[in-house]
C-alpha cells in the first residue's frame, strides 16, 4: 500500500519528469506487454517535452515552445498517475480473486435428485415380481486431487516435527507446586479468623 502511494505521487511531485519510474514499476509488477509499451511511450514523451522546452529561444523561456513542453510534461505526469492507480488496483484485485479461489479446494460433486418410486412399488419388493436392476445414475468423473498449497505443507511439516519432539521429551515428575508459583502468593501469611 505504501509503495502504491509513493509511486502514484512520484510523477506529480516531480512535475512529470519521473513518470517513467512509475511506469517501470507497473510494467515490472504486471509484466504485461501493454505496460512495457506505455513505459517506452512515457520515456519518449519526456524527451519530446524537454526538447520543446529547450527549443524556446526567449531569455526567460516564456515562448510557446516552453509552455507547450511544460504543459505536456504535467499532463503526462497526471495521465501516468491515473493509469498507474487503475492498472495497479485491477492487477491486485485479479490476483487476490485468483488466490481466493485456490486450486487446492476440491470441487464438490453435483447433486443428483433421488429417483421417484415406480407405480406399484412401496416399501420392499412387490409380491411375485423380480426386481429389475436399475443402473446407478452416472456420476461425472471425480477431478484429480490437487496438491495443497506449499504453505499448508510447510505448516504440516512443522506440526509433525513439533509432535515428534513432544513425544521424545522425558516425562516431568509430579511435584507439588512450589511457593511463588504462577498462582500462589509469593508472601504466604497465616490465615486469620475474621471473628476475632
Amino acid at each position: 500500500m505504501t509503495l502504491r502511494v509513493l509511486f502514484a505521487v512520484l510523477p506529480l511531485l516531480t512535475c512529470g519528469f519521473l513518470a517513467w519510474g512509475t511506469m517501470l514499476r507497473l510494467a515490472l509488477v504486471t509484466r504485461k506487454p501493454r505496460d512495457w509499451t506505455l513505459l517506452v511511450l512515457s520515456c519518449v514523451l519526456l524527451v519530446v517535452w524537454v526538447v520543446f522546452i529547450g527549443l524556446d529561444k526567449t531569455p526567460d523561456t516564456s515562448g510557446w515552445q516552453s509552455d507547450f513542453g511544460a504543459v505536456g510534461t504535467l499532463l503526462t505526469g497526471l495521465a501516468v498517475t491515473v493509469y498507474y492507480l487503475v492498472a495497479d488496483i485491477r492487477h491486485h484485485e485479479n490476483r487476490n480473486a485468483a488466490s481466493a479461489q485456490g486450486p487446492w479446494y476440491p470441487v464438490p460433486a453435483p447433486y443428483t435428485a433421488p429417483q421417484p418410486p415406480r407405480p406399484g412399488q412401496g416399501y420392499g419388493y412387490p409380491q411375485g415380481q423380480t426386481p429389475t436392476p436399475t443402473p446407478p445414475p452416472s456420476r461425472p468423473a471425480v477431478p484429480p486431487q490437487v496438491t495443497p498449497p506449499p504453505r499448508l505443507g510447510q505448516v504440516r511439516a512443522e506440526l509433525d516435527e513439533l509432535s515428534e519432539l513432544l513425544r521424545n521429551r522425558p516425562p516431568q515428575p509430579n511435584r507439588p507446586p512450589q511457593p511463588g508459583g504462577p498462582y500462589q502468593d509469593p508472601n504466604p501469611t497465616a490465615p486469620q479468623d475474621p471473628h476475632q
